[in-house]
C-alpha cells in the first residue's frame, strides 16, 4: 500500500515541521506550504490524499482556501486546523465542505486516525468511477419474470425510503450482493459502498475490523486504524452472512444502529457515522433468533424493510435471457464469440432445479464459452449434472441434503487433519471459529 500523502498549509514553520516528524513515523509523506496561495499551487504538484488547512493564514483566510479547493477538487478531504478559540469558524468550515477539524495542541493519535480515515474515503471515491466503468452493465439484475419484476419494484421502494437498515434473504447464489449494491446505487450512487463477509473475518479481529482500533488496543495493533463503519460513513455498509456475526458483536452492532455512535477498540470517546446498513443471509434468521443463535432485537431492527432474493428455479422464463447475457459477457472477456444454445438445451435448463442458482448458471455459461466459443451448445455438450438428476425428490430438499452432506464432509476432513483443533480447522476452511462451532452444532458433528 502506498504512503498517504499529506499537504499541510500553515504559516507556523515549527508546527509544520512537528507534523512532518509525527506523520512520517506513521509511514506518511508530508509536504508543507506557509501561505494560502502556495498551498493552492501545491495541490497540483504534490497531489495529496489529505490536506491539513489552518484557519488563520497570512495572505487569505483558511475558509477562502477551502472554498477554492472545494470548487477545483471537490472530493479532496480537507481537515481544518483551528486555534483554541476558533471552534465556531471550524464548525462553519465543516459545513462548507471540510471533513473535520482538529484543535491545537493536537492529540497525535487522533490526528493520525482522522487522516487515515479521510484518505481511505478519498481512495474509495476515486475508485468508484473506475469500478463503475469497468463493471458497466455487467452486474445488472437480469430478467422479466414476475419474481424479478417484484424484486425491482421492492429495490426502488427501499431506495426511495429513508430507512437505515435493510435485510436481504435468499439462498446462496441468488445475487444478494448485487441487490445490496442496487439499493445503494438507487439512493446514493456516488457514496462509498463497503462490503464485508462476516463469516470470513477472524472472530478475534472482527470488532476492530468493524469499529476500528486505537494504537496498542490489542497485540499487533502497532498503529491506529479506521474501521469499516468509519470508511462507510455517508454511504453503505453491506454485511454479508450476517447470521455468522458472533453474539457479543451483534449487541454492539445493534447499539450502533440505534444511536449511530460507536467506539473503536481501546478508544476513550465515541464517534458518529451516518451509514445505511444492508445485511444479507441465506438462513432463516427468525428461526435462528427463536433458537437463541441470533439476537431477536437485532433481527427485528434489521427486518424493517426485508427483500427476498428469488431462486433461479422459480423463474425459468429468465433462463434464455441469462444464457445470452452471460454468453456475451464472457465472450467479450475471452475475445471470442458467444456460444449458441440449442432449443433442447434451453428447455432442459429451464426444467433444471438449479441448486446453485444464478451463480451456477453463470459458471456453466463461462465453461461453455471457453470450451465451445461461437459453437452451438447441444445436449451432449452439457455437464453430467444436467443429464441425470433425481426427479422423485423435491428440488429444495434435494439441494439442502446435498449441500449439508458436502458441508459435513469438508468440516470432518478439516477437523481430522488438525486433530480436532477447531481454531486451525476454521482457518483451513476459511471461516471464523464461531461460524465453525455453529456449523458443528447444526450438523450434529461429534468427535
Amino acid at each position: 500500500m502506498s504512503a498517504v500523502r499529506v499537504l499541510v498549509i500553515d504559516d507556523e514553520h515549527n508546527l509544520v515541521r512537528s507534523i512532518r516528524f509525527a506523520l512520517e513515523d506513521q509511514a506518511m509523506s508530508v509536504a508543507g506550504a506557509h501561505t494560502g496561495a502556495d498551498g493552492i499551487k501545491a495541490i497540483d504538484t504534490e497531489r495529496p490524499d489529505v490536506v491539513l488547512l489552518d484557519l488563520g493564514l497570512p495572505d487569505i483566510s483558511g475558509l477562502e482556501v477551502l472554498a477554492e479547493l472545494k470548487t477545483d477538487y471537490p472530493e479532496l478531504p480537507v481537515i481544518m486546523i483551528s486555534a483554541h478559540g476558533d471552534t465556531r469558524a471550524a464548525v462553519k468550515a465543516v459545513k462548507d465542505g471540510a471533513v473535520d477539524y482538529i484543535t491545537k495542541p493536537f492529540d497525535w493519535d487522533e490526528l493520525v486516525l482522522l487522516i487515515r480515515r479521510s484518505s481511505e474515503r478519498f481512495r474509495i471515491k476515486r475508485e468508484l468511477t473506475y469500478l463503475r466503468q469497468r463493471q458497466s452493465h455487467a452486474d445488472r439484475i437480469i430478467g422479466f419474470s414476475d419474481p424479478v419484476r417484484q424484486l425491482k419494484r421492492t429495490i426502488e421502494q427501499v431506495g426511495q425510503s429513508n430507512t437505515r437498515t435493510v435485510l436481504i434473504s435468499g439462498p446462496s447464489g441468488t445475487g444478494k450482493a448485487l441487490i445490496a449494491r442496487s439499493v445503494h446505487d438507487f439512493r446514493m450512487q456516488e457514496a462509498p459502498f463497503i462490503e464485508v463477509n462476516c463469516a470470513a473475518l477472524p472472530e478475534q479481529l472482527i470488532e476492530a475490523e468493524l469499529f476500528g482500533a486505537e494504537k496498542g488496543a490489542y497485540t499487533g495493533a502497532t498503529q491506529s486504524r479506521a474501521g469499516l463503519i468509519a470508511l462507510a460513513d455517508g454511504g453503505t455498509l453491506f454485511l454479508d452472512e450476517i447470521g455468522e456475526l458472533p453474539l457479543p458483536l451483534q449487541a454492539k452492532l445493534l447499539s450502533f444502529l440505534e444511536n449511530r455512535s460507536y467506539r473503536p477498540v481501546g478508544a476513550s470517546r465515541e464517534f458518529q457515522a451516518e451509514v445505511l446498513v444492508i445485511a444479507a443471509t441465506n438462513r432463516d434468521l427468525k428461526a435462528e433468533s427463536d433458537a437463541g443463535n441470533f439476537r431477536a432485537d437485532l433481527y427485528y431492527r434489521l427486518n424493517i424493510l426485508p427483500i427476498d432474493a428469488p431462486g433461479l428455479a422459480g423463474r425459468p422464463e429468465d433462463i434464455d435471457l441469462l444464457l445470452n447475457y452471460f454468453g456475451e459477457r464472457f465472450a467479450a472477456q475471452e475475445a471470442s464469440e458467444p456460444p449458441r444454445w440449442h432449443p433442447e438445451v434451453v428447455r432442459r435448463l429451464q426444467g433444471y432445479h438449479w441448486p446453485g442458482n444464478v451463480r451456477e448458471l453463470r459458471n456453466l455459461v463461462e465453461r461453455m464459452t471457453i470450451l465451445h466459443p461461437g459453437r452451438e451448445i447441444t445436449p451432449d455438450r452439457l455437464p453430467d449434472e444436467f443429464h441425470h438428476h433425481d426427479t422423485t425428490t423435491a428440488p429444495a430438499a434435494r439441494y439442502t441434503d446435498a449441500v449439508e452432506a458436502r458441508e459435513k464432509e469438508l468440516i470432518l476432513q478439516a477437523l481430522r487433519e488438525t486433530d480436532w483443533r477447531k481454531g486451525e480447522a476454521a482457518e483451513r476452511l476459511g471461516i471464523s471459529r464461531h461460524a465453525l462451532k455453529r456449523r458443528i452444532q447444526r450438523l450434529g458433528i461429534e468427535a
